[in-house]
Formats: structure tokens, sequence, C-alpha cells
């Protein structure tokens, strides 16, 4: 037992055990400590990620819920509404009103039966309408009332139920019931009493509605490669819309979520944020109850990702960290032990002199010369030594407030630079989708130019094959050419619009008049199709500096949003005129007009009123274009007499 003791008070031994218990037996032991603390936290964050993903997707069914009671409420109060009222002609508007507002069934109630039958005053919904407030909420319908609501909406309500691992047993084979956007709002009619406006609109296979919920969430990049977003609208444990995939092109209508999920979801009213089994695989899931105007628990709103990615990617990290940690593990002992042999002698020499001082002989001495190495200076200059690293300490504190302020002005300048890179950012992505679609409708015109050589072509062969008779079909002939003519001239303007730099000329000075010509003849066809008068003052023929292809951009979108202005027709007015060393671009219409609350936002990015048929980002980025280069943009309306928007170019300089 003496002879261990010695032993571990050797140096020797110290040293060996100081140097290779982290590396053997501490750095392991924090590593792994270190990896199921960073697994843990990588699980956390998966979790927040998909709690937050969930908010987003509930976010937009209560806007969807908002907005539908919303627009009814307003259609409620409407003139025209009233106006059809007194007149006794309700039937024919809230026809016209149903198709408008894509519902499913639309109808006046006074809290009786309709004329189908359907019992309408037991709806939360229809009843607080009837009390004057108006009401949007999810409500299940039964097949007999959704066919008394609208014939045939049970058939489309109906979803056949696939056997499911996992899944509470049933004995149904189908779920013919259907979740619906239950809307009602307050009428007054012309003799005083109050009735109620009612729509609906069927949630089941309402695959755009999914989609977009899919869309909001899970945009491009948003994920990592392999993995996969979804979203699912269930009627009570049944999947009545969602992306999520059978087979490659199947979606998993039908099937049902597991029994563990239902329990705590539908029977417990808690959300659940966990891994879940979903369909076929395993899912970073997030699901919560859906609650219908009676307060009960009729469904879930369900998203989620692929977990496997993930999980690959953990599993990839801990072996990686765990063989270079044996690599560096298997090389550094080695050179260790080699290295700590040459120290080791006079390490014990220093000892003995030490002790021999201790035990009273002052003139002890380690006998190393200055030859000996490092060792042997260390302790000739420990107190010279000692007082540098006092004053280097006093140099350092000294630095490291220096430093401190240099870094956080470098912190500064980093936040700046990274603002600036995640606008360019924004627009780089921009400018590649829009270099897509300019590089596919670049070669669909090249495509169409083809067989409008061909037709022209042998039109020529045609007529020299008729000789003197041509002249019987020379009206046909001309027709042929006019219209032939009237393609090339598309297809070129749609060239210019995809491919600038092949026709523009120097330098990008453009003339603003020639633009909308070019403009009309693309967006011709909405025009016509919207049976729209168009009428034109280009009177301006100075130019600007400007890329062609940005103003023409700018103009399209005015155009297409007058369009959608006035469905049922109107006056369209583009005019292009010089004022002031400037020139000056307007579009007017004679539509609907625009509230003033509304005008305040349209150059809002993502603001728009068009729902799912627009993105919010034409009215912004034309902003962005025409203040580019020095112009401006601005917008005046009044509700129902129309809209006028009005371009300012900068004149280009002599070129």
């Amino acid at each position: 037992m003496s002879g261990l003791g010695r032993l571990f008070r050797s140096v020797r031994v110290r040293l060996l055990v100081i140097a290779l218990l982290p590396m053997l037996v501490l750095f392991p032991v924090i590593l792994g400590g270190a990896m199921l603390r960073w697994s843990g936290k990588m699980d956390n964050l998966l979790i927040v990620k998909v709690n937050s993903d969930l908010t987003i997707a509930d976010q937009y069914l209560q806007h969807l819920l908002e907005n539908s009671g919303e627009r009814l409420d307003a259609a409620a109060h409407s003139v025209a509404f009233q106006t059809a009222l007194s007149l006794g002609e309700q039937d024919d508007f809230i026809t016209e009103l149903q198709k408008r507002l894509e519902l499913d069934f639309l109808y006046l109630s006074d809290g009786g039966r309709t004329p189908g039958g359907f019992v309408s005053g037991d709806w939360p919904v229809v009843q607080d309408a009837l009390a004057g407030e108006p009401h949007s909420a999810i409500d299940i319908f039964l097949p007999d009332q959704l066919d008394a609501l609208s014939q045939g909406l049970s058939e489309r309500a109906t979803v056949r139920l696939v056997p499911t691992r996992a899944a509470v047993p049933t004995d149904r084979s189908t779920e013919d019931r259907g979740m619906v956007i239950h809307s009602a709002a307050p009428v007054i009619m012309p003799d005083g009493s109050r009735r109620a406006l009612v729509g609906g609109l069927l949630l089941n296979r309402n695959l755009d509605f999914i989609d977009t919920i899919n869309a909001l969430v899970y945009r491009e990049r948003s994920l990592p490669q392999g993995s996969q977003g979804t979203a699912t609208l269930f009627l009570d444990d049944v999947r009545i819309s969602t992306n999520v995939r059978l087979f490659e092109n199947l979606r998993a209508l039908g099937t049902r979520v597991s029994a563990e999920v239902r329990s705590r979801v539908l029977g417990e009213g808690a959300t659940w944020l966990d891994s879940a089994f979903v369909v076929n695989d395993w899912y970073i899931s997030a699901y919560q109850p859906i609650i219908d105007s009676k307060g009960q628990k009729v469904g879930m709103l369900y998203v989620g990702f692929l977990e496997a990615p993930f999980q690959r990617q953990k599993t990839n990290t801990i072996v990686v960290l765990t063989l270079v940690f044996l690599l560096v593990a298997g090389l550094s002992v080695p050179i260790f032990l080699r290295w700590a042999g040459r120290i080791f002698l006079p390490l014990e020499r220093m000892t003995q002199t030490i002790t021999r001082v201790e035990e009273g002989d002052l003139n002890a001495r380690n006998g190393l010369s200055d030859g000996s190495g490092e060792i042997a200076q260390v302790a000739q200059h420990l107190d010279g030594l000692l007082d540098a690293v006092q004053e280097r300490d006093r140099q350092l504190r000294g630095w490291g407030e220096s430093l401190e302020q240099k870094v956080e002005e470098r912190t500064r300048d980093l936040q700046e630079a990274n603002t600036k890179l995640e606008r360019a950012t924004e627009r780089l992505i921009m400018s590649e989708k829009l270099a897509a679609v300019g590089e596919i409708t670049a070669g669909v015109a090249h495509e169409i130019n083809n067989p409008i050589a061909v037709i022209q072509g042998n039109l020529d062969v045609a007529r020299d094959l008729l000789g003197d008779d041509v002249r019987k079909v020379e009206t046909e002939f001309r027709l042929i050419d006019d219209q032939v003519y009237r393609v090339g001239v598309i297809v070129s303007k749609l060239l210019q619009f995809a491919r600038p730099a092949e026709y523009s000329g120097a330098a990008n000075v453009i003339l603003p008049s020639e633009v909308a010509r070019d403009c009309l003849v693309l967006t011709r066809r909405q025009i016509e199709n919207a049976q729209i008068e168009v009428r034109t003052d280009f009177s301006s023929l100075s130019p600007v500096l400007m890329e062609r292809t940005e103003l023409q951009q700018v103009i399209v979108n005015l155009l297409l949003n007058a369009v959608h202005a006035m469905p049922d027709g109107g006056i369209l007015t583009l005019s292009v005129v010089d004022k002031d060393e400037q020139v000056v671009i307007r579009v007017e219409d004679t539509g609907t007009g625009i509230p003033a609350e509304t005008l305040k936002r349209i150059f809002d990015p993502f603001f728009t009123t068009k729902l799912a048929q627009g993105t919010g980002l034409g009215l912004s980025i034309s902003q962005q274009l025409v203040s580019r280069i020095g112009g401006r943009i601005s917008a005046s309306s009044s509700p129902g007499e129309g809209s006028c928007f009005e371009i300012v170019l900068p004149v280009a300089a002599d070129q």
C-alpha cells in the first residue's frame, strides 16, 4: 500500500493522470452531455416551430371566418340589397350574390323553415343575426340538412373512410356530414322587421383552402431538404381536406387520426405538440380542436412536417462528433506520452530540490544548466515572470475595454450590413422569379413564331398554285394575312416584355407612350373579355431613363387592376402626357372604387383585397420600381365612381 501511495505521489503519474483524465474521461462525458442537451434543444426548437406553424394556420382560419362574416354583413347593408328588397327582387339578388361570394348556399331567414325544409332558427349563428349581431362560426351539418340547403351538397361532402393504422375502430364506411363556414348578418326588411342573411362555404374536399394554408405555413426553403410540410382539416377524426398523400398523387382523404391524438385533442380539448404517426410516417405534429357555434369540439386543425430528416441529421452529427473525438484521442495520446517523457526528468529533479529546501538545505540546487531547456529557465526567472505577468494583466484589461468598444462598433456595422443583405435577398428572390417567368414567356413566344412562319409560307405557296383563281378567295386570304400579322405583333411585344435586351436601344432610354401602347396589346384579351371601352391619349414625346420591362410591369399591373375593378364593364382611360419637364402616366377606371381606409394601405407589401387571387405585392413592387429612378406613383379614388393612378417620371437628360 505504501508503494502504491508513493506511485500516486510521483510527478510522472500525476502528470499522466492530469493529462489523460480530461481527454479519456471528462471530455467524453462532457461531449455526451452536450450532445444530449443539444438533441433536447433541437427537439424543443422543432416543437416551437410546429407550434408557430399551427398559429399561422389558425390565424388564417380565423381570418376566413371574419372575412366571410364581414363580406356577408356588407352585402346585407348594401343599397343594392335594400333596393332589391323594396322591389321584391331579393331572390334574384341573393342568387347573384351567392355566385359572387362563391358560397355553397345563401338564403334569407326569419328563423323558421327554408323552402327546402331546413330549420334555420336552431343555429346560434342565425339567432345572433336575428338579434342584430353578425356572427360567423364553424358548424357541422347532417346530410339531409345539406341537401335542404343546396341539392347535391351532401354528395360533395361525403368522404369514404380509409382503414388507418392506430385509429379508433369504427363500423362506419363514410363520413357524410359537412363542415361549413357558417355566417349570418342581420337584415332590416322594408316593413321594419328583422331577418338574417345566412350563407355557408363547405370545407369538405376544399383543397384550395388547405393548400393555401400549407403554402402560407411552409414556404419555399422553410424546411430542410427531404422534409415535407403538411396541413389537414379534420371533421371529428376524419381527414376531410388535406395535402397528406397516401401515394404520390392520391391525397389521404378519409384516413383518420390516431386514437392517442383523438383522445388528447377531441377528448380533453388540449393542443397536441409532439411527434405523431400521420397515415404512413412520423411527423412533428400540431393539432388543435375546432369548436363550433354551440361550443362543441367537432374537429381538428393540423400542421406538421416529416421527422425523419431531422432524426437523420441528429444521428449523423452524433456519429461525426464521436468519430472526430476518437480520431483526435488516437492521435494526441501517443504524441503526448512521447513529449511527456522529455519533461518528466527535469520536473522530478525540481521536486527533489524543493524537498531539500523544505528540509532546510538552502544550498540545494536543481543542477540544470541553461542548455537543459525551458524548465530550467522557469526555475531561474520565476519571480521575473510573475512581475511580467502582472504587467501583462494590467495591459490586457485595457486592451479588453478597447476591444469591447470595437466589438460593439463592428456589431452595429454587421447589423446594418445584415439588414441590407436581407433586403437584397428579397429583391434577388423576386428578380429570380420574374426572370424565370420571362424566360418561359420568351420560349412560348418563339414556339408560336415557328407555326406562324409556316402558315404565312404555305399561304404564299397557295397563292402561287392558284394563279388567277386566287381572286376567288382573295378576301379569305387577306383575312388570314391580317390575323397572322396580328399574332406576329402580339408575339413581338411579348418577346420585348420577356427579353428586352435583345430589342432595346441604348442605355434604357425609352418612350413611355410606346410602352403604354405595347401594354394595351398585352392586356387586350382581358380588356375585351370584360367589355371595357378604352380611351387613350399618347401625346407625350419625351423619353425617360428606365428599364422597359420595369415600366411595362408597372403599367400592366395597373391595367389589370383596373380591369378587375370593372367586372361589369366600364371605361378605361390610359394617357401619357408631358408636364413641367416630366412625363405623367394616368390609368383611370370607372369601377367600384377604393374605400379611404383601404387606399391608405394599397402600397403596403402583402396587402390585398383579392384574397386567394393576389399576393399583395403588385403595387408595392411598382412603387419600388418607379421610386428607384426618381419618380413617384400616387392613387386617388371615389367609392362607386372609380379610381385614378398617376405615375410621374423625370424626363431623361440629353444622351
